[in-house]
């Protein structure tokens, strides 16, 4: 049988097979994976072929084999063993969820999550969520910080659950897509698909009073929000993992470099200290973000950040 998978557990799965029945599953053996070393094998929105056995007076799936992936997302590596951990697969359109505060979402960690998205060409959407908080001085610093992602071509929709603020805009930009939802632990994105999806009614966690979120999703999970529209939504993570990647193609994956490297003296330049160079002038004018190009360098320096 052939199912796509709906909630991961770690040794347990939730397949909804073709005939629109979910099945408990588990992983046949030792599945590995052929294009990288994962400390999870099967993830939320792979789609697996499956056997079901009798076990203990219930039918349980076995997964044999998964379909290769057209794109996954990697969670930040824990340490500097060579494993990952894919969030979620086969993604068509990716939601960072961000607040300036009661948790603060860094530049740096939005810059890492458009990197991983931009290697694998899909359409990522910046979600500034709890507009309704933010003190005048903070709406300044936060439409800064649009003004930077917008100009480069990213949508920003600024949002509130509390009013429904651009949530009709929300609603048409993921109609038929599968989408995932990511962001620090309370950034509120628990809240968003509860507005999306009311019937959901999916659990909530106040903040705690150091503003750290409750990771009140343990596990990814992917939630139909209507017939043609899947969302999957992730734990709260303290950053994204990337993929195979040379430094050289490093900024590649930003987007005001690749318009702009033609004019750099050398054809292979890394915008560091090579003369001429195209970036550091517009760096210097101020026409690229100062912060995108500290992102940059912390990139090449981190070398948790190759999965190789």
């Amino acid at each position: 049988m052939e199912g796509k998978v709906y909630k991961s557990t770690g040794s347990w799965y939730l397949v909804k097979a073709e005939d629109d029945n979910f099945y408990e599953c588990k992983i046949k053996g030792k599945l590995r994976l052929s294009e990288s070393s994962s400390t999870n094998p099967v993830v939320v929105g792979d789609i697996v072929y499956f056997n079901l056995h009798k076990e203990e007076n219930r039918k349980i799936g076995i997964i044999e084999k998964i379909k290769d992936r057209k794109n996954y997302i990697l969670r930040k590596s824990v340490n500097l063993s060579k494993q990952t951990h894919i969030l979620a697969s086969n993604i068509d359109l990716l939601l960072l969820v961000i607040t300036l505060k009661d948790p603060i979402t860094t530049t740096s960690f939005i810059d890492r999550f458009l990197v991983a998205a931009q290697a694998y060409s899909i359409k990522s959407i910046l979600i500034f969520n709890k507009f309704d908080i933010y003190k005048k001085n903070e709406i300044k610093s936060l439409n800064e910080i649009i003004n930077i992602y917008k100009k480069i071509g990213y949508q920003c929709l600024t949002f509130s659950t509390k009013d429904g603020l651009n949530l009709e805009i929300l609603k048409r930009s993921i109609q038929g897509k599968t989408i995932m939802l990511g962001g620090h632990s309370g950034v509120g994105k628990t809240s968003i698909v509860n507005v999306l999806s009311p019937s959901l009614n999916l659990r909530v966690s106040n903040i705690s009073q150091h503003f750290q979120g409750k990771h009140t999703t343990t596990y990814a999970e992917l939630f139909e929000l209507d017939s043609e529209t899947e969302l999957i939504d992730t734990p709260g993570i303290k950053g994204f993992g990337l993929i195979n990647y040379e430094d050289h193609e490093l900024g590649d994956y930003f987007p005001e470099f690749i318009s702009n490297k033609a004019g750099c003296k050398f054809s292979n330049c890394m915008h560091l200290n090579e003369p001429n160079c195209k970036i550091k002038y517009l760096i210097d004018k101020g026409d690229i973000s100062q912060s995108r190009y500290k992102s940059y360098l912390q990139m090449l320096d981190s070398n948790d950040l190759k999965h190789r």
